[in-house]
């Protein structure tokens, strides 16, 4: 099997100039507990390895992504302007290639509907809180009404166990998300984190949202998960204009 075989392409109703695919971690060269697709350089895998890993995944896009140093901020890069040592977790591009890894936050695509810009956000709970997708979307500079938005893998509600403090820091923000926090063990809660997202991209006036299905951490075999695994590689999620 080819690398193309392992891949994800979004199911959304983006126009036809927009290209996206998200990685799994199968179709690399990395060992364990990286293997194989890692492209995280940060996580302890072998640098050639994960060189040729991004050397294989470059063959299937148009020119080289801005790969980002994320930090759970919410910086957003502009890929058709940054360096490839850019520290922000998120971009949006006219004619360069976003990425953001993951390995159980949820990255987040969009494009707007005529197909001049497109954006990606690594939104993990701490992003989500900042305003991640929010900076994404002022930095498109389009209608958010006028974007579509993909939802990728990320960990799903069963086993994405925060405190409460997390809780707080949400419904004090919006007391409409209480509904994606349910009890746990006590002082915890379970944190659905796509519908944490659903009511920020709501809240921007964006209405078509897709993706939200899968399971970093109860898909093994698909996914990297940093909560299951501890050390563990991460996957991409790609976006640009063809």
């Amino acid at each position: 099997m080819s690398l193309s075989d392992y891949l994800i392409i979004p199911e959304w109703p983006a126009p036809e100039n927009v290209r996206a695919l998200q990685t799994t971690r199968q179709g690399g060269v990395s060992v364990a507990p990286y293997s194989s697709l890692n492209l995280g350089s940060h996580v302890g895998d072998a640098p050639l390895s994960v060189a040729r890993n991004r050397m294989l995944l470059n063959r299937l896009l148009p020119s080289e992504p801005v790969w980002l140093e994320q930090v759970h901020g919410t910086v957003v890069a502009d890929a058709d302007r940054a360096g490839c040592r850019t520290v922000a977790d998120a971009c949006i591009a006219r004619r360069g290639v976003c990425v953001v890894m993951t390995a159980d936050c949820l990255p987040v695509l969009l494009c707007d509907r005529q197909g001049s810009v497109v954006g990606a956000a690594h939104a993990g709970w701490k992003g989500l809180a900042a305003g991640v997708i929010e900076a994404t979307v002022q930095a498109m500079d389009v209608a958010p009404q006028n974007l579509v938005a993909w939802l990728g893998p990320a960990i799903s509600q069963p086993f994405f166990e925060v405190g409460a403090e997390v809780r707080s820091v949400f419904v004090e923000a919006d007391p409409e998300a209480a509904v994606a926090f349910i009890p746990g063990l006590p002082g915890k809660y379970l944190a659905d984190i796509y519908a944490l997202a659903r009511l920020r991209l709501n809240a921007l006036g964006i209405a078509e949202i897709y993706g939200g299905d899968r399971c970093t951490y109860s898909e093994p075999e698909q996914f990297f998960s940093y909560r299951r695994d501890g050390a563990t590689g991460r996957q991409g999620t790609f976006i640009w204009l063809e």
